[in-house]
């Protein structure tokens, strides 16, 4: 998502390559992308980058925004209609220079389709070798064990760091029941965590984070804590706090995985260097204390992109006796 430019520009072709190989050397093997990034660049860029090694890594692309196949041009709303999905898989394929992919996400929730029909067109592509494993993002309960009962899921993608907990009002209670990996992405809180995006900092028009209220000055000011509170532990440990949040994440649960996205070489080493952190109970209790007492200024989410989030997967939300946002079959 961040060499493709959804934050900022899209960074240069050949340093995005280089630093996808660079990872890749460095001992990444799950690289995630989706058709929507660019649209379409994210998915050039991985693909060239790791056509060599195309076997020994693990490649994860999305489908279900209203995305025009031929032109790229996004449209409102969603689509994960059967015939939508198979075209859309086709097109993944193409730019990844690969004839399987090995997670296909349902990128979001699509509130006209039935998930059982979704899960099934995935099916499909399994059954044809063009697709090994499927997914879901921006899941909610429901619709998560919905799905399971069609085809089997193999991770949930939906936000989750220390300060987005959306992930524990149901979700990681259905992962965890039902044998399912939570990948979670913006581990870092879109940049905040890490310490470098300041109340001062200066956000473009482009840059998605200005949409936020979470990413006003006035809220990265109120929220300032929640980094003082990863600095105070990362004093401690010779570490960053970004790479404390990651390993508090690692430290939650085993079949997490956070995704951390970066467009430079420094800051995905820095990443890569919290698999050496390990965070003692009294560290985790000391985060979790801490945060506990912090009230988060701002929503995770401008509105348009919350309200594409399921029912279960967001605060002030639950799926417990209903369906999630897609409808009964």
């Amino acid at each position: 998502m961040n060499v493709a430019g959804m934050y900022n520009r899209p960074i240069d072709k050949q340093e995005a390559i280089r630093l996808i190989r660079a990872a890749y050397d460095r001992g990444v093997t799950l690289f995630d992308t989706a058709e929507v990034y660019g649209p379409f660049l994210s998915e050039e860029l991985v693909g060239e980058a790791l056509a060599p090694v195309r076997n020994r890594v693990v490649i994860a692309s999305k489908f279900g925004f209203n995305v025009d196949l031929n032109t790229g041009a996004v449209g409102p709303g969603h689509n994960s209609r059967p015939e939508h999905i198979k075209r859309a898989t086709e097109g993944s394929l193409r730019r990844l220079k690969t004839d399987y992919i090995d997670l296909q996400y349902q990128h979001r929730v699509d509130p006209s389709v039935p998930i059982e029909d979704v899960a099934g067109a995935v099916q499909d592509l399994i059954r044809e070798g063009k697709v090994r494993h499927f997914g879901l993002s921006g899941a909610g309960g429901a619709t998560i064990r919905r799905a399971q009962k069609v085809l089997q899921v193999t991770a949930v993608q939906n936000e989750y760091s220390i300060w987005t907990r959306d992930p524990e009002l149901e979700v990681l209670q259905a992962c965890e029941e039902l044998g399912i990996g939570l990948v979670a992405w913006s581990p870092l809180g879109m940049g905040y965590l890490t310490g470098t995006v300041t109340p001062r900092t200066a956000l473009g028009q482009e840059d998605l984070r200005a949409s936020m209220t979470r990413f006003t000055p006035e809220a990265r000011r109120a929220n300032w804590q929640i980094v003082e509170l990863l600095q105070r532990v990362a004093n401690r440990k010779q570490a960053t706090p970004g790479q404390v949040a990651l390993a508090w994440l690692l430290a939650r649960k085993p079949w997490i995985v956070p995704i951390p996205g970066t467009t430079t070489r420094k800051h995905m080493e820095q990443n890569m260097d919290a698999l050496a952190l390990s965070l003692s109970a009294a560290d985790l209790k000391e985060i979790n204390d801490g945060f506990a007492g912090i009230r988060v200024q701002g929503a995770r989410l401008n509105a348009e992109l919350l309200a594409g989030i399921d029912i279960g997967a967001k605060l002030g939300t639950s799926s417990k006796g209903g369906h999630g946002m897609s409808p009964l079959p």
